[in-house]
């Protein structure tokens, strides 16, 4: 046969793969819903694990790679939970970048959780009430968010994946507001902070809360006439609010991370980082001992940064994001070595590098 009837070939089957997965993701759907009148959990890690062995054993019968069919499924499992409409939860209000960095990872099925605070989210995880949460974790203009990294030491959630979202920052107001008029701006920090070259012309009082579309929709609900928020263009639309100015961020190359927590780790893609925490001697050289440990290796580093240990003054966590999976076998070298050489390690997770 020749090559171009064996690609023909190949083209055929594709499309009958393809429609084959839309089909599973289809009757996945239809048992998420049934799930959900019966008050059931959409997460079934031991069903999973049959489906997963069941594959295997067809791969041993086909004499073709186990681990390389499992690898594939691991994928469509994924896929599938997401069009299942599994609940998400967020800090913030509906609006929020944190909602929009949901949809962008799991698809425009899901339940949302919207949570007033880091903490409810990393609990509502932790005590089993949504299977998955997404939280701000860095921006690139403002450094990284402090509370994440303090809950991600102390809670026993995992990190599933990671979104990196370009932020786009607006002024809004009340259907009738002008610019000249405004003499309030509320938002949180981080966005007032984006946006400080903008608002300093404005002359304006800047208020801090808890969330950007939670100002916009505060101004909305208390009638503030003489007030702003900074938000994002999607919160006015859903608010029923007015954009007075776009883009108003210092910089366009602004873009937050966010984690998404779960209470296991994300399966394996061959693409992946992971993210750990430790703590070493306080004695010359033992931060270089412990990073050696990667170094030797090939490993790539990706971030580190510091926290206080919130024990002992001036002493510190290390936080650590690296190319890579736990169950990398040169991984596992790594973290075995970074013990040897540590007060302590915590892995907090691996996951697919954001897209």
């Amino acid at each position: 046969m020749s090559l171009e009837n064996l690609r023909r070939k190949i083209d055929e089957i594709d499309v009958e793969i393809v429609k084959l997965i839309v089909e599973r993701i289809r009757i996945t759907q239809e048992i998420g819903k049934e799930k959900k009148e019966k008050g059931k959990e959409i997460e079934d890690r031991e069903r999973e694990q049959i489906v997963l062995e069941n594959v295997r054993s067809i791969a041993r019968e086909k004499r073709v790679s186990q681990e390389d069919i499992e690898g594939i499924y691991k994928q469509i499992m994924t896929v599938c939970k997401r069009m299942q409409g599994i609940e998400v939860a967020f800090q913030g209000e509906i609006g929020a970048y944190s909602e929009e960095a949901a949809f962008c990872f799991f698809g425009s099925s899901i339940q949302l959780r919207p949570c007033e605070s880091l903490d409810e989210v990393f609990k509502v995880v932790q005590d089993g009430y949504a299977p998955y949460g997404v939280v701000p974790i860095e921006n690139s203009l403002e450094g990284s968010i402090s509370r994440t990294y303090d809950l991600l030491l102390d809670s026993d959630v995992k990190v599933y994946g990671e979104i990196e979202l370009r932020i786009t920052h607006c002024l809004i107001a009340g259907p009738q507001a002008r610019l000249d008029l405004i003499r309030e701006v509320y938002s949180h920090p981080q966005a007032l902070a984006q946006c400080q070259n903008f608002l300093k012309h404005l002359n304006c009082k800047l208020i801090p809360t808890y969330d950007t579309a939670g100002s916009v929709k505060m101004i909305k609900e208390k009638g503030i006439t003489d007030g702003a928020a900074v938000a994002s263009e999607r919160a006015a639309e859903i608010y029923g609010m007015k954009v007075l100015a776009r883009e108003i961020e210092d910089n366009p190359k602004n873009f937050t991370r966010f984690f998404v927590l779960s209470k296991h780790d994300s399966p394996p893609t061959g693409n992946d980082k992971t993210s750990v925490v430790f703590s070493v001697k306080h004695k010359p050289g033992a931060l270089y001992k412990a990073l050696a440990e990667f170094a030797v290796r090939g490993i790539n580093l990706t971030k580190i940064e510091s926290r206080p240990t919130r024990q002992k003054p001036w002493e510190y966590n290390f936080y650590l994001d690296f190319e890579g999976n736990r169950d990398d076998p040169v991984v596992q070298q790594a973290l075995e070595g970074l013990e040897t050489t540590s007060l302590f390690v915590k892995v907090l997770g691996s996951y697919p590098k954001a897209k």
